[in-house]
C-alpha cells in the first residue's frame, strides 16, 4: 500500500489530534469495571459521539463519518497516543457492529447502531460456557422455538462487560441433533429481560470485569436473531475474525506502549543488556502497524478477513506480553509502584486466552492455512 498520506487524511488526523488534546480528561476516569466508572465511560462515549468520533469509519446515518479503514487506524493511533479513556463500548463497536454490517438486516442496523455509537447501549459478550471456552462449538445453552421468537436457557461465563452492560450477543444451540458447528443461532438479548440473572465475577483486584449469565426461559424476538437460524457459526466467524484480525487490538495500543517503553529505557540511562529487548518491542509494534495497513488495503480492495486472522492474533498476544515484561524488568522494584506497567502486564497475560487461546489459534493455522491433518 501507499504510505504517503493525502491532504484529506492528514487533515483528519490533525483534527483528531487537536480534539483529543482539548477533551481527554486530565484525571483518568474510574475503572469501567466498577459501576461508577462504567457510567463515566458511557458519558465519554457520548462526548465522542457528539464530535462524531466514536465510530469514524461507519456511515454517517449511523453516527460515523464514512471515513476509510486507514483513517480509522490513524484515529486509533492518535487515541492511544493521547492516553484517552478505554472504550467501554468496544464489544459492540468493534465486534458486534462488523457482524451487523455483514449479516444484519437494515432494520437491525438502524435500530442498534446509533444507540451503540452513543454509548446508550453497551454490549457484553455471551460466548464462553463452563464446558465450552475456546471450543465454542461445544456450547450447551439452548434456543428453543416459540411463538414470535425463541426461549433461551443455559449459562454463559467470563462475559466481558456483562456486570453493568445493557445487552449481550452470542451463540445458542437451536438444533440439539445437529453436528458440531451446525444448529447454532446468533442472538442479541436484553440483560434486563425476565429470566436473566447476572452474577458478577470479582477479579484479583476485586472489580467485576466479567460476569456469569444465567438464562431461564428468556424470550428473544425473531428480530434479534442475526442471520438465519441454525447458521450462527458462520455469522460468529465474522465476529471472531474481526476480534482476532483487525478491530479489537489496533496498532495504536502497541505503538503507544512501545514508545513509552523507549522513553523509560532512555530515562533509566539505557542500561546495558536491555537495548535488544527494547528494540524488539518497538520493531514488533511497528511491524504490527505495517501488517495492519496491509490488511486495510486488502479489505478496501474487496477482500475479507479469514483464518489468517489467527496468525495476527498469535502475534499481538505474544508481543503484548513480551513488551510489558521488558518494561517490568527494566524498572525493577519501581515497577511495583507503576500502575501503567503492572496493570498493562496483568492484562497482557489474558491475551493468549481471550479471542481464542493461542493453542486453538495454532491449530487453526495448521489446519486451515497450512493444510495439515487434524
Amino acid at each position: 500500500m501507499d504510505l504517503d498520506l493525502d491532504e484529506r487524511t492528514t487533515g483528519f488526523r490533525d483534527e483528531v489530534r487537536a480534539w483529543l488534546a482539548e477533551h481527554v480528561p486530565r484525571t483518568p476516569l474510574a475503572s469501567f469495571d466498577t459501576a461508577a466508572g462504567f457510567e463515566e465511560h458511557r458519558a465519554w462515549e457520548a462526548k465522542l459521539a457528539d464530535a462524531r468520533l466514536s465510530v469514524v469509519s461507519w456511515p454517517e446515518e449511523f453516527g460515523g463519518r464514512d471515513r476509510s479503514l486507514l483513517e480509522w487506524v490513524l484515529f486509533e493511533e492518535e487515541y492511544y497516543a493521547a492516553r484517552a479513556p478505554g472504550r467501554v463500548s468496544q464489544n459492540g463497536i468493534f465486534m458486534l457492529a462488523p457482524t451487523l454490517f455483514s449479516h444484519g438486516t437494515d432494520e437491525q442496523r438502524h435500530r442498534i447502531l446509533p444507540a451503540m455509537a452513543r454509548g446508550e447501549q453497551i454490549w457484553a459478550q455471551a460466548w464462553s460456557e463452563p464446558e465450552a471456552g475456546s471450543d465454542i462449538a461445544a456450547l450447551r445453552s439452548t434456543a428453543r422455538r416459540t411463538g414470535g421468537g425463541w426461549l433461551l436457557n443455559g449459562q454463559k461465563t467470563w462475559s466481558s462487560r456483562a456486570s453493568f452492560a445493557d445487552r449481550a450477543f452470542g451463540l445458542f444451540r437451536s438444533d440439539p441433533e445437529a453436528r458440531r458447528h451446525h444448529g447454532l443461532t446468533y442472538v442479541m438479548v436484553d440483560l434486563r429481560a425476565d429470566g436473566v440473572t447476572v452474577r458478577p465475577i470479582p477479579q484479583l483486584d476485586g472489580e467485576p470485569g466479567f460476569a456469569e449469565l444465567f438464562f431461564d426461559n428468556v424470550f428473544v424476538p425473531d428480530r434479534d436473531v442475526i442471520g438465519e437460524p441454525g447458521e450462527g457459526w458462520r455469522v460468529a466467524m465474522t465476529t471472531a475474525n474481526n476480534e482476532r484480525g483487525l478491530s479489537l487490538r489496533s496498532p495504536g495500543r502497541f505503538l503507544a506502549a512501545a514508545n513509552a517503553l523507549v522513553r523509560e529505557w532512555r530515562g533509566a540511562g539505557e542500561p546495558a543488556g536491555t537495548a535488544e529487548r527494547v528494540a524488539d518491542a518497538w520493531i514488533g509494534a511497528r511491524a504490527y502497524q505495517l501488517y495492519t495497513f496491509g490488511t486495510v488495503s486488502r479489505l478496501e480492495a474487496g477482500g475479507k478477513l479469514g483464518p489468517e486472522s489467527s496468525v495476527n492474533k498469535l502475534f499481538w498476544s505474544r508481543l503484548d506480553v513480551d513488551l510489558h515484561e521488558t518494561a517490568l524488568d527494566l524498572l525493577g522494584p519501581e515497577a511495583e509502584v507503576s500502575p501503567e506497567w503492572t496493570d498493562g502486564w496483568l492484562f497482557s497475560l489474558a491475551g493468549p486466552i481471550y479471542g481464542g487461546t493461542d493453542q486453538i489459534q495454532r491449530s487453526t493455522v495448521a489446519e486451515r492455512l497450512l493444510g495439515l491433518p487434524r
